[in-house]
């Protein structure tokens, strides 16, 4: 079935989409400061975002600027259960190139479980992540440590790449956190591709069949946790 957006009009307007409201739209917390952040945006994107991708000095990058945000985006993945669903998922243009960016808010909450816990063995979620790990251009085995969220957002911004034919994929993360806390958690997925990050500079990951993989985290302005 074909999905139809309709627009938000204001930060409040993107409650309604999350999964657990109740819970998760509360001050100090990632969504609200998420939302507030980017709708507070004068030009497409949070200032801090933009600088990143204006100073990274990649081409992937150059002129970068938003063309449409779907709030609380699902992506279905392979195998039954569960779609992926981002906070916010950017279809962007650069350089005369599509760009598919998903964007994760961080404050305190963690990245989800360790890939060891979330694997229980079963068929299924053998089959997504083997799937997941193919399109993502890494081995059939990866380290335990890894965050599984990390690997199906990433997968998410790779599956809509494909989807509107876009020449780069961004997993972003936007940390609205004083500490930046789990970064460390972000390097350990870094570290599957051999790299290390800063905060504030993304990170080329691998190109996997024509498709180039990226990942950045950005410190958010920590006014918006008081929104």
């Amino acid at each position: 079935m074909v999905s139809f957006y309709i627009p938000t009009h204001d930060a409040e307007s993107w409650r309604e989409r999350l999964a657990d409201p109740q819970k998760q739209w509360r001050v100090g917390y990632s969504a609200r400061a998420l939302a507030y952040c980017w709708t507070a945006a004068e030009h497409g994107f949070p200032p801090e975002v933009a600088r990143v991708f204006a100073e990274s000095g990649l081409a992937a990058f150059a002129g970068i600027e938003p063309l449409l945000g779907l709030v609380e985006h699902k992506v279905k993945m392979p195998g039954r259960g569960f779609p992926s669903q981002t906070d916010l998922f950017v279809l962007a243009k650069a350089n005369d190139q599509i760009v598919s960016m998903v964007v994760e808010g961080k404050v305190d909450e963690p990245l989800g479980d360790r890939l060891a816990r979330w694997n229980d063995g079963t068929e299924n979620k053998q089959t997504r992540l083997t799937a997941i790990l193919d399109m993502l251009g890494l081995p059939p085995t990866v380290s335990g440590e890894v965050r599984y969220q990390l690997l199906h957002r990433m997968a998410s911004a790779v599956i809509e790449a494909r989807r509107f034919n876009a020449r780069s994929a961004v997993m972003l993360i936007h940390s609205f956190s004083e500490t930046n806390r789990w970064f460390a958690d972000f390097e350990t997925f870094l570290a599957l591709y051999g790299r290390k990050g800063k905060i504030g500079e993304p990170v080329s990951l691998k190109t996997v069949d024509g498709l180039d993989l990226y990942a950045a985290w950005v410190h958010g302005d920590e006014k918006f946790r008081e929104s």
